[in-house]
Parts: C-alpha cells; sequence; structure tokens
C-alpha cells in the first residue's frame, strides 16, 4: 500500500470515526440525562391519564418547539411502528477504530507499536500483544458482569479494575507509550461496542418479541441491558481523553506513563460518577470542581517528577557539543521525515510542517527538538531510526549551551 493511499485510509477512517462517536456518545449522554430527570407520569405534566407501565415522562424545549418524551414499558399496549434503534452509531466507531488500529499500527506502519532499541517485541510480537490485551480485556470484563456481579458485584469491580490497571501498565512496558495509551482506550472501545452486540441489543430483541406477543416486557430484561448502558457511561470519559492522548507526547512520552494512564483513566470515570450523581447529590458542584483541580495538579506533579529524573540523570554530562556533531545527528535520526525531499514518507512529508534542512530551520525548532528528542523521547516515533541515548544526551547539551548554529 503507497504512501498516499494509507494516508486517505487514515483520513476517511478518523473522519467517519469521530463523526460516529459524537453520534454514539451524545445519544448515551442523552438517554442517561433522560433517565435522571424523568417526573412521574401525572396527568398535569402528560395531558392524559398516566398507564400502569409508564415509568416516567419529561417536556424538553429545543429548535424552536416543545418535545414531550415518554419512558414506558408499553403496559400491553401493542408495539408502536417504526421503532427507531440505537446501535448503528456504535458498530460504525468500532470499525472504524479497528480500521485506524489496522492502517496506523498494525499493517500500515505509519506509527511503530514498539520501540526496536527497548523492546524485546518484533512488530508480529506486538500486534499480537496488542490484539490479545483487547480481545483479553473484553473476555475478562464480560466474564465479571455476566457471571461475578449478579452475585457479589464489589469482587467483580475489584477484579475488573485491578485486570485494567495490570494490562494498561503492561501495554506501556511492551508497546510505544502513544501505541499503548490508544490500545487501552480501543479496548474500553471494544467493551462498550460489545455491551451492545452482545448485551443491550439481544436484550432489546427479547423486549421488543415480548411485546409483539402480547407477554408485556420483562422488567428484569430492561434491567440488564440498562446495567452494562450504564457502565459505557462510565467508560465513555476515559476513552475520550485516551483517544486524543496522540497530540500530548509530554504525557505518553513520560517514564511515568502508566501512572498517568491510570490516574487519567480515574479521573474521566470519577467525574463521570459526580456528573451521573449530580441530581441527588447536592454537593456536586465543589466535589466535581475539587476532582478536576486534584486530578490535574496530581497528573502535573507526576510529570515534574519525571522531568525533575530526568533532569538528574543528565546532570554529569559535561562537554560542548558543536552544531556539526549535532546537526549529523538530526540528519541521521530525524530528516528522514523532516525534510523537503524526505527518504521515508510514511508519515507524509515534513510532517507538521517540520524541516530540518537548513541551520535556520533547525534552530526554529529547538525547543521542539528538545521537548520531542531529549525530555519526553517520543521522536523519532518508537524510535524508527534508532537514536541513541548519547545521541539524545548530545543535543540536550548543544540546546542547553544555546543551540549556536555556527
Amino acid at each position: 500500500m503507497s504512501a498516499g493511499t494509507a494516508e486517505l485510509i487514515d483520513l476517511v477512517a478518523r473522519w467517519i470515526h469521530v463523526i460516529a462517536a459524537i453520534m454514539w456518545v451524545g445519544n448515551s449522554m442523552l438517554f442517561n440525562w433522560l433517565d435522571r430527570n424523568l417526573r412521574p407520569p401525572t396527568v398535569e405534566t402528560s395531558g392524559s391519564p398516566a398507564n400502569s407501565g409508564t415509568l416516567g415522562n419529561i417536556w424538553l424545549l429545543h429548535s424552536g418547539a416543545f418535545y414531550f418524551v415518554e419512558k414506558t414499558l408499553l403496559g400491553g399496549k401493542p408495539l408502536p411502528r417504526p421503532l427507531h434503534w440505537f446501535m448503528w452509531q456504535a458498530y460504525t466507531t468500532w470499525w472504524s477504530g479497528v480500521t485506524l488500529l489496522v492502517v496506523v499500527y498494525w499493517f500500515g506502519g505509519r506509527a511503530m507499536l514498539a520501540d526496536a532499541t527497548v523492546s524485546p517485541l518484533s512488530h508480529r510480537m506486538a500486534v499480537l500483544v496488542a490484539v490479545a490485551a483487547i480481545v483479553g480485556g473484553w473476555v475478562l470484563y464480560e466474564s465479571m458482569q455476566r457471571f461475578v456481579a449478579p452475585r457479589a458485584p464489589r469482587i467483580a469491580v475489584a477484579v475488573w479494575i485491578t485486570g485494567l490497571a495490570a494490562i494498561a501498565i503492561a501495554l506501556t512496558q511492551l508497546l510505544n507509550g502513544r501505541a499503548a495509551f490508544l490500545h487501552v482506550g480501543a479496548m474500553l472501545g471494544t467493551i462498550m461496542a460489545a455491551n451492545v452486540v452482545f448485551t443491550i441489543v439481544p436484550s432489546q430483541r427479547e423486549l421488543v418479541a415480548s411485546v409483539s406477543e402480547g407477554r408485556g416486557a420483562d422488567p428484569a430484561v430492561s434491567a440488564r441491558a440498562k446495567r452494562v448502558s450504564i457502565h459505557n457511561n462510565y467508560f465513555t470519559f476515559p476513552v475520550i481523553v485516551l483517544m486524543l492522548i496522540s497530540h500530548f507526547p509530554g504525557v505518553y512520552g513520560s517514564q511515568f506513563n502508566w501512572l498517568l494512564l491510570l490516574v487519567l483513566i480515574a479521573a474521566g470515570a470519577l467525574v463521570r460518577h459526580i456528573l451521573n450523581i449530580r441530581f441527588t447529590f447536592a454537593a456536586w458542584r465543589p466535589a466535581l470542581a475539587a476532582t478536576m483541580v486534584v486530578s490535574v495538579l496530581v497528573l502535573i506533579a507526576i510529570l515534574r517528577i519525571g522531568l525533575v529524573m530526568e533532569d538528574i540523570g543528565d546532570s554529569g554530562l559535561a562537554g560542548p557539543v558543536t552544531f556539526v556533531e549535532a546537526r549529523r545527528i538530526i540528519d541521521r535520526r530525524c530528516a528522514a521525515c523532516h525534510s523537503e525531499e524526505p527518504s521515508d514518507v510514511s508519515f507524509g512529508v515534513a510532517p507538521a510542517g517540520v524541516k530540518f534542512d537548513t541551520p535556520e530551520q533547525i534552530h526554529a525548532y529547538v525547543q521542539r527538538i528538545r521537548e520531542r528528542a531529549v525530555l519526553t523521547r517520543t521522536m523519532p516515533p518508537a524510535n524508527k531510526t534508532k537514536i541513541t541515548d548519547v545521541e539524545r544526551e548530545m543535543l540536550g547539551r548543544w540546546i542547553a549551551q544555546g543551540a549556536v548554529t555556527r
């Protein structure tokens, strides 16, 4: 597959993925909000006598008109037509996400899964690890929610959280940081999509069949679908932040990236929890503010500790580094992509518009070189060009000495 074709598939799949995800998450948030704001049905609220199957209703104002929404188990009434289902957004989000993993990581080679200089895994083994993490995470979750949670929910939660942490930490040790974060997000997204496929939609089909046959709706079936729907609701914020993480190398490139990953997941789930209980929790606003502030402070503290440790490790370095030496490193390790005529076009010509063809261009991006190649070590991607620790240290010394280009 040519670089241009891979880039086009990447763009289209990413476009579809984002649109479908917005629709899926939007639907989830809307229905979750409705369930927490429905009012007991009365003649005053609905305009007609409440029937025994009505669980609640609500009036909404949007786009210049009034909407009346009622939640019901139908109570023996015939099945309404047409009946709108909400599932294709989830399916489309998952399939487009898998396409991105294939094109970008597994077979496309647009981003590396494992750093060849530090990871013992070949590319094929790294792909197997990535797939195993996604499938294994879903199997663990599914076994807990289907067989353990109905009888011992706290044990199920403890086992699942422990498993999630173990998988996340293992991926950050075996894969490139960016790939590890994205694959944890893909694992959570797979669990969400699988909940739709294997629990929510089958439960809804069972409800439809029961009502169509005149047997009425079984509340137990509704509760089963609602339980995993709530689980999906809690996964939403962590998945979103992990899908955005590729733009923040300082996070996924940190030596404590595994801890940052766990904090981001915990913070997202906790924020979602506070928003879920805000209708019955009077102090939800200060609790939400405190959670967000504390989470950010913890993330900053972890990042700073990592940078301090990097500085301590570099403090023993001495000796001047000339521009000739620095440029030799940049030419060998960076210019393969960041050039007007790159030899490696996996990421397109001069990714992000960064070029190192002239001394002036190199000097213009000195701080970017320091951030990406020296501090976070996220460039080259997965160390594709095999830059050494000594070379990174030399670049750091050259920049610390003033980054003179003459």
